[in-house]
């Protein structure tokens, strides 16, 4: 869908899936095909090494950057991708945080691996209960992130969020894409078949040793790790993977219908999608 929004504006794609930024990650985060970026000029895809971090910050400097290119000859450039922070970050800018020293993140590590993500949960909870109820607490990065600041700070995560940001040069167009239930899951397990055939079991093996790395802690590589470590089944490693996607898939579709400025379309209806665009220029 994005592919033909690009094409009939003549423009240029930008990814704000943070894991294709990595070159290799290809199968598991499901890349633009080459013979799909012949069609389109991507950005930020393929461009660094696992071994290198790329934090949201970077992205949103580099890309604003690139827009400034983008909008020299052309009105439009479309980003597309399932990573809502990115997103923000680049059309609404990043809220600014406390410093959190290498001593806190240990710490916060240590916990997690001894005590698991319930406890961190339930120690976000008492540190700011409004970020508790805001944020994905099925992620423990974003567990992590939020708690590191409490204890550096000594006040709330939820207290720095939403202060005055530099004003952008464009103004975004927000659309998000949506299925029936019953049709994005089968797809969801359809595309899950697909990437096994593919070889993202070679790919994960590939991978393993970096098994750490943030870029890592993602569904399809994380329930392979555990089938290499002989915690689970080939078979239940696939299971789960379709499993995890689904959830996720949830959990996305639940953060951009919280986000007040997303319009919803099938990706079916390309057209529909063109003339809102034009509509809200």
């Amino acid at each position: 869908m994005a592919i033909q929004v690009a094409k009939h504006f003549q423009t240029e794609i930008i990814s704000a899936d943070s894991r294709q930024f990595y070159r290799g990650l290809d199968i598991g985060t499901a890349k633009a095909t080459a013979a799909e970026q012949a069609e389109v000029k991507h950005h930020f895809i393929d461009f660094q090494d696992i071994t290198q971090d790329y934090s949201i910050g970077d992205f949103e400097r580099d890309a604003l950057f690139l827009l400034d290119k983008i909008f020299e000859k052309n009105d439009f450039a479309i980003m597309v991708g399932g990573s809502g922070m990115y997103i923000r970050a680049l059309c609404e800018g990043l809220d600014s945080f406390p410093e959190v020293s290498e001593e806190i993140r240990e710490n916060l590590e240590k916990w997690h691996q001894e005590f698991g993500l319930e406890y961190l949960q339930n120690l976000l909870k008492e540190q700011d209960e409004e970020s508790y109820n805001s944020l994905d607490i099925q992620n423990p990065n974003r567990v992590k992130r939020a708690l590191g600041v409490c204890l550096a700070a000594e006040k709330p995560f939820s207290f720095y969020k939403n202060q005055p940001k530099q004003a952008r040069k464009f103004s975004p167009i927000y659309i998000a894409l949506d299925l029936p239930r019953a049709v994005l899951y089968d797809r969801i397990n359809r595309r899950v078949d697909a990437m096994i055939s593919e070889g993202l079991e070679n790919e994960a093996r590939l991978f393993f040793p970096f098994k750490e790395k943030n870029a890592l802690q993602t569904v399809g590589y994380q329930e392979f790790f555990d089938y290499f470590e002989k915690k689970i089944s080939f078979d239940r490693a696939i299971e789960l993977i379709k499993q995890h996607s689904r959830n996720y898939a949830k959990r996305q579709l639940t953060w951009f219908r919280n986000q007040s400025n997303f319009r919803f379309f099938s990706p079916l209806n390309v057209e529909d999608i063109i003339a809102y665009i034009n509509s809200s220029k």
